[in-house]
């Protein structure tokens, strides 16, 4: 059983319901929205009105919208399992060492989380992002969610980078770090991450990345650490108080990212394949 945050020695079932952090009888503060921890029941509540509360995962929705008009454009991409690399839209946004290293192309950490090779490639993609977007957006908000996928975006580019020279394009770095950050969620909010079937998700994408032929396990592996050390940043900061400290800690991984994948690229960077 879980012991209280501020006396260790005494167990507890209960936790606060706002931060998630386990407290005893003597740390429990009644309020209209459940206990509530004594650092959480000094801060004030915000109110909000029904009609401004929404559900409804506009970021998700958007980042799907993006991805699918982004494939749409690709040229010569329209198979089903096609391996081959061709199309401007694919040259010009696809990411690799030598453009970032000479060419300073530094948009490709961005734009290459939003192509893919083919049909099996972003229909995979965008399932598990439709999944995950509709558990996680609606939970932390479309701010929160929208900061920690592109945080896990710019930390798979970086991961991406420094596994191989070779050419790197998909949303899955991303969507590593959303399954990472939903982790964190369900650990903060005292659920079981394995129960939830987002352990078992991570588990099994983490199998086949290292299994898999043309896989990139850098960008997979970047991005739930970088989506997860998001969700902790943010999960943190909240509990304090102070959310735009969060948010703060988030573009401070960002830049740390994308100085490091230039820096790897520098390094070792080599031709286009």
């Amino acid at each position: 059983m879980a012991t209280c945050y501020r006396h260790p020695s005494r167990e507890t079932g209960v936790s606060c319901s706002n931060c998630g952090r386990p407290i005893c009888p003597d740390c429990m503060t009644t309020t209209p929205v459940g206990m509530r921890c004594p650092e959480c029941a000094s801060q004030r509540t915000q109110v909000r009105r029904l009609r401004e509360i929404s559900t409804i995962p506009r970021v998700t929705y958007a980042l799907l919208a993006i991805n699918i008009v982004a494939f749409l454009t690709e040229q010569g991409q329209f198979s089903l399992t096609g391996t081959g690399i061709h199309g401007a839209v694919i040259q010009e946004g696809v990411l690799y060492r030598f453009a970032i290293a000479e060419g300073h192309e530094y948009w490709r950490l961005i734009t290459a989380g939003f192509l893919h090779e083919n049909f099996l490639h972003i229909g995979f993609n965008m399932y598990l992002l439709y999944l995950l977007g509709m558990m996680l957006e609606p939970a932390i908000g479309g701010v929160r969610f929208a900061v920690i996928y592109f945080t896990a975006l710019l930390a798979g580019s970086f991961g991406a980078l420094l596994a191989t020279a070779n050419p790197s394009l998909g949303a899955s770095g991303a969507i590593f770090g959303l399954m990472g950050a939903a982790a964190v969620e369900l650990r903060a909010r005292r659920m079981s991450v394995m129960e939830s079937g987002i352990g078992g998700l991570i588990v099994i994408n983490l199998i086949l990345s290292f299994s898999l032929a043309n896989i990139s396990v850098g960008a997979h592996v970047g991005g739930l650490i970088g989506g997860a050390l998001a969700a902790l940043a943010i999960r943190s900061a909240d509990a304090r108080g102070a959310r735009a400290l969060g948010l703060l800690a988030c573009l401070a991984i960002c830049v740390a990212a994308v100085a490091a994948a230039i820096a790897v690229s520098k390094v070792s960077g080599t031709g286009f394949a």
